[in-house]
C-alpha cells in the first residue's frame, strides 16, 4: 500500500525528515519495514505551508529514492507543518495525478489502504460527491475520491464527523456490492493549523500508525541527541512506521482511534463510522 508522514511543529528543513531518519520516508520507500509491502516505488508526494495561505505541493511518479529533484527541494524548504507520501499502487496508474497528497484550498489529505473492489463501487461513490467538487477530481484513484466525499461531508467544518460519514458511506455502499471488507485505511488530513489522523478498517485489522512521544521527556533521556536538540517542545510527528529505532520515541495509535494535533498536544477520540444516508449510493 503506502507509508506517510505528518509533522507539525518548529520549522525543519525537509532532508530532516525525508531523508536523515534512519529509517526515513526515503529508506521505507525501498524498504518498509511495518508495510504491507517492502517497495513504495510508485511516486511521491510532499505538501507543505509556506508564506501563503494555501500549501505548496510537488508530486512525482519517480521512486522517492531515485529522485534528485526532491533531495534538491527537501535540503533548500523549510516548514512547520508537512505531509509526506510514498505510494505503492493498489491498482490505479502511476501519474502524478495520483500521487499523494491530494489538495483543496487550504486542506491537505493523505491515505495509505484501500477502497475494497473500487472499480465495482466507483460509479456509486462518485454519484454521492458534491456537483460543485466533483469536477476537481483530476486522477483515478478511490484515494482522491474518499478526499472529495469528505469534503462533501463536512470536512472544512467538523473533519472527525465528515471522515466517519464518510467511511460509513463507503461501508454502506461496499456491502450493497457485496464486499465483505470494504475499507482499510490510514488517513491523516490538516488545514494547516490543526492535523488530524485516523487508523480504521472495516476487518478491525488497520494498517499501523504511530505519533511521536513527549519532545521534552525523551531530550532528557536521551541529551546527546543531536535530532532533539533542533526541534521544540511542541513538535509532533504522525506516522506509519516509526522513523528510527529511540527506544521510547513512538508510541501506536490504537485501532478504530481519531486523533487530533494542534499546538503540540494530541486529543484521541473513538473513531466509528457513521451513518451517511443522506448521501445515496446512486444504485
Amino acid at each position: 500500500m503506502c507509508r506517510w508522514l505528518a509533522y507539525s511543529g518548529s520549522p525543519v528543513r525537509l532532508d530532516e525528515l525525508l531523508f536523515k531518519p534512519a529509517n526515513s520516508l526515503v529508506m521505507q520507500s525501498k524498504h518498509s519495514r511495518l508495510g504491507a509491502e517492502t517497495t513504495n516505488g510508485d511516486g511521491f508526494g510532499v505538501g507543505w505551508y509556506g508564506t501563503l495561505p494555501t500549501p505548496g505541493i510537488f508530486r512525482s511518479t519517480e521512486p522517492a529514492w531515485n529522485d534528485s529533484n526532491l533531495r534538491e527541494l527537501s535540503s533548500q524548504a523549510s516548514a512547520g507543518r508537512v505531509f509526506a507520501h510514498i505510494r505503492a499502487s493498489t491498482g490505479s496508474a502511476v501519474q502524478q495525478t495520483n500521487c499523494h497528497p491530494f489538495r483543496h484550498g487550504q486542506w491537505l489529505w493523505m491515505h495509505n489502504g484501500v477502497i475494497t473492489d473500487f472499480p465495482k463501487v466507483r460509479r456509486d461513490l462518485a454519484l454521492a460527491v458534491d456537483p460543485d467538487l466533483f469536477p476537481l477530481i483530476e486522477g483515478s484513484t478511490d484515494s482522491e475520491v474518499f478526499f472529495m466525499l469528505a469534503l462533501t461531508l463536512g470536512l472544512e467544518e467538523d473533519p472527525h464527523a465528515a471522515v466517519a460519514a464518510a467511511v460509513g458511506l463507503i461501508e454502506r455502499v461496499g456491502r450493497s456490492h457485496g464486499i465483505e471488507y470494504p475499507l482499510q485505511m490510514t488517513v491523516a488530513t490538516t488545514n494547516g493549523d490543526t492535523t488530524w489522523a485516523f487508523r480504521y478498517s472495516s476487518e478491525g485489522r488497520s494498517r499501523t500508525l504511530f505519533h511521536s512521544t513527549d519532545v521534552a521527556t525523551l531530550r532528557a533521556h536521551y541529551p546527546d541527541n543531536v535530532m532533539l536538540e533542533k526541534i521544540t517542545d511542541d513538535t509532533v510527528v504522525v506516522v506509519s512506521e516509526p522513523l528510527g529505532d529511540l527506544r521510547g520515541a513512538w508510541q501506536e495509535v490504537p485501532e478504530s482511534t481519531g486523533i487530533a494535533v494542534h499546538d503540540g498536544g494530541i486529543d484521541f477520540h473513538p473513531f466509528i463510522p457513521s451513518d451517511s444516508a443522506d448521501a445515496p449510493p446512486g444504485r
